[in-house]
């Protein structure tokens, strides 16, 4: 790199993470796709509460209800909530139980007053002999084959009964994660029994309050019941409790993207690709797909203001459908009126062209790609909600990526979290959700406090509905549909790119940015990508393409 060349990267890297002067509320704010206004929770001092009702599902009751050991059968709507203690519950625990069964000692405040799950092998039996009679006709003979198990001479076991003498052991243990991924396994295998008892006893272990793994399960135990009564997408699109106001929404996703690094950074590192490889160009022209705010560009405005020799025209395509537009307040022209703002005061030519649609229906015509332009496209964590061919014969995954390439850029950039939940069958998928979202509200409690009443905003409004969808949802239902790098790889190959190697000097100065925050956060190039992630776990990966 020639001097005049350094001399220009090295001023632009300078204002490329500095934020300007003005407008510093909005400056680190993330581009998620947000949560439309049908989908929310109620907080009140007694608590958050979490609901929908949809179908009906046939409840059972292990707890005797009269002396001749009868049990009740429940033929009610399916209700989830989060009880006031912050534990997934369903209407039927606060309404349909007989009055003796709402009291406990446990610690989370449970309604249930004893357990499905017992250790005397003897009680077990009985429970499932009259389990059978309500369910199946006093003439079955499913306990009596049960019951030759316990009493063989060899005093040897069923494989069905270690599995449920391991699940008790674990949850005896207060093993939750072990508890959440046997419940996940048993309504893999359609276990229901197995999963309505450890559904119970999972529901006095949660809490949206207490230790990451507490504060995530009541999230991931909201995904299992909603698939268990087969409400997934119900509970995904029909919540119906209040959404908060569009500014305190916005507020919860500059809190997230304060403090997880892994995000901000990964928009930094796509930034720093497109100025060095626009830092000669005189007209530049960014496609930025899921725009949200606009915030990212603020400084990327102020680093070109700064340029050796004059700032280039600068034109943003920003794309970006209804769903970002609560979270705004309002439409895309928000977004241009800031940004022209801005370029206005730093005496920056620059234009704004407004796509307000989603990733699905763009077409060559919405971009204004124009002659004599440097064009920059950015995917930044928005490819992941495009179906792909396991969806849709459509395939707007590589759709758009084909679309993008015929169009010549100079350089494509792309940010996603390094997860694999796309094609993945359900239970693979719940363990691979389960580690990376441990992880996630692992590096949150290092930041905020469990009390603090704006994490757990955040973690309701900007993290819970994903993990529902990801776990409770099917088919074009389920819209978040994260891929490895190694994938992404291999679409941005198929479509023709060629790999672009990330700036150096970007890479180093997110480096040393990353001193400010906790050494567990961690910074791996790899294979001429950008990983961020927690300790011994990739979060997010960036790479540049041409």
């Amino acid at each position: 790199m020639g001097a005049t060349q350094q001399h220009k990267t090295s001023v632009m890297s300078s204002r490329l993470f500095c934020p300007p002067n003005q407008d510093v509320e909005t400056f680190c704010l993330p581009r998620f796709k947000t949560i439309d206004h049908h989908f929310g929770y109620n907080d009140s001092s007694q608590g958050s509460h979490f609901s929908v009702q949809n179908s009906r599902e046939l409840f059972c009751t292990l707890e005797s209800s009269s002396a001749n050991g009868s049990y009740t059968v429940y033929n009610s709507p399916s209700t989830v909530s989060f009880s006031p203690n912050g534990s997934p519950m369903s209407q039927q625990e606060s309404q349909s139980y007989p009055p003796e069964l709402h009291h406990s000692p446990d610690a989370y405040g449970s309604p249930f007053s004893g357990s499905c799950v017992t250790d005397d092998v003897n009680d077990l039996k009985h429970k499932l002999r009259e389990l059978e009679s309500v369910m199946l006709g006093p003439d079955s003979d499913f306990i009596d084959g049960i019951d030759s198990t316990f009493h063989d001479e060899t005093n040897t076991t069923s494989p069905e009964m270690d599995s449920w003498r391991l699940v008790m052991e674990a949850i005896s243990k207060g093993d939750l994660k072990q508890g959440l991924i046997d419940c996940a396994k048993a309504i893999s295998e359609n276990d229901l029994l197995m999963a309505q008892c450890l559904m119970d006893k999972l529901r006095q272990m949660v809490s949206v309050s207490g230790e990451p793994i507490q504060r995530l399960g009541a999230y991931m135990l909201e995904g299992l019941v909603a698939r268990w009564a087969s409400s997934g997408s119900s509970i995904y699109k029909s919540l119906t409790c209040k959404e908060p106001a569009s500014a305190d929404l916005l507020s919860y996703m500059h809190i997230l993207y304060e403090v997880c690094p892994y995000f901000k950074f990964g928009y930094m590192s796509a930034n720093g690709a497109i100025a060095e490889a626009m830092k000669d160009e005189s007209r530049v022209h960014i496609i930025d797909f899921q725009i949200a705010q606009g915030s990212q560009w603020l400084t990327f405005i102020q680093a070109f203001a700064a340029r050796p020799g004059g700032p280039p025209h600068i034109r943003i395509t920003g794309i970006d459908d209804s769903t970002s537009a609560y979270a705004r307040g309002g439409g895309l022209n928000i977004v241009g009126k800031r940004l022209s703002k801005l370029a206005e005061q730093f005496k920056v030519p620059f234009e704004f062209h407004a796509a307000a649609m989603s990733g699905c229906e763009v077409q060559l015509e919405h971009l204004g790609v124009r002659a004599g332009e440097a064009l920059a496209v950015n995917f930044a964590f928005m490819l992941h909600h495009m179906p792909d061919e396991s969806v849709s014969t459509m395939n707007h995954r590589d759709r758009l990526l084909r679309l993008v390439k015929s169009l010549s850029p100079k350089v494509v950039t792309l940010v996603e979290q390094e997860s694999n939940t796309n094609t993945a069958p359900f239970f693979p998928r719940f363990v691979e959700t389960l580690n990376y979202y441990t992880a996630m509200f692992e590096s949150i409690d290092m930041t905020l406090p469990r009390d603090h009443k704006e994490r757990i905003n955040v973690e309701q409004h900007c993290l819970a509905r994903d993990l529902v969808n990801i776990i409770a949802c099917e088919g074009p239902e389920r819209v978040e549909r994260h891929e490895l790098l190694g994938k992404w790889r291999s679409r941005f190959t198929m479509a023709g790119f060629t790999p672009c190697p990330l700036s150096s000097l970007v890479n180093a100065t997110i480096k040393r940015l990353l001193d400010n925050y906790c050494d567990r956060y961690r910074l791996e190039e790899r294979d001429g990508a950008l990983y961020l992630g927690w300790m011994d776990r990739d979060l997010v990966a960036s790479c540049a393409w041409k």
